[in-house]
């Protein structure tokens, strides 16, 4: 059994730095791409770990929006099929709010949700706040995802949706703040930014209500 001890913020706290990078692979290189590390870190014991291989995946970076109507308290979601669902066994065709990847380094997280509120919603988005900034899956995903909130008048949101050229088939599902995070509830939601979004604007709608 390994030994535990109780964590204090004297504890050394390793970062960047602590880790060697030994080699680099693309092992693969399409649509997204696959590189392998070869590499060893710093142990929480003292001294260094043994070499090991991990390979990671590189997909880039996205950021999604939740458009919400203060007014009429209801929110803006979309439906589109996705592989990994369908792979995973879930639900193919995903309830989800309005996500997109960035494009270009020069491109900011709240450009890309505006860009990709017109084209997946048809919305033109008004106020936005930051929600949060998570990794999709660290243990083998460089993916970083920023979730943002913005208000929107939800009665202009209506009709199907998409990028003809990148295979994208969406339909606009406008519903109650209460609708929305009853799907959440009951699971019928899987999507892990619509998730962290609904529960966010289920601590804060009273806020932005007032606002």
């Amino acid at each position: 059994m390994g030994k535990t001890s109780d964590y204090s913020s004297s504890q050394q706290a390793f970062n960047r730095q602590d880790v060697e990078v030994l080699a680099t692979t693309t092992v693969y290189d399409g649509f997204f791409k696959m590189v392998k590390y070869r590499l060893r870190h710093r142990l929480f014991a003292g001294g260094w770990s043994g070499e090991f291989e991990r390979e990671l995946f590189e997909r880039g970076h996205a950021a999604a929006v939740l458009p919400y109507d203060p007014i009429r308290d209801q929110v803006v979601l979309i439906e589109q099929f996705r592989i990994g669902a369908m792979a995973a066994d879930c639900q193919p065709w995903q309830l989800e709010i309005v996500a997109g990847m960035l494009d270009h380094d020069n491109e900011s997280p709240e450009q890309v949700v505006r860009r990709e509120a017109t084209e997946e919603s048809g919305l033109v988005l008004g106020k936005t706040e930051k929600i949060s900034r998570y990794l999709s899956s660290s243990g083998g995903c460089s993916e970083v995802l920023d979730i943002f909130i913005s208000e929107v008048d939800s009665r202009l949101a209506q009709g199907i949706h998409g990028v003809a050229s990148e295979s994208e088939d969406i339909r606009v599902h406008v519903v109650s703040r209460n609708q929305a995070y009853q799907w959440l509830e009951s699971g019928k939601i899987e999507n892990a930014a619509t998730i962290i979004a609904l529960q966010w604007l289920q601590l804060h709608y009273q806020r932005l209500q007032q606002a």
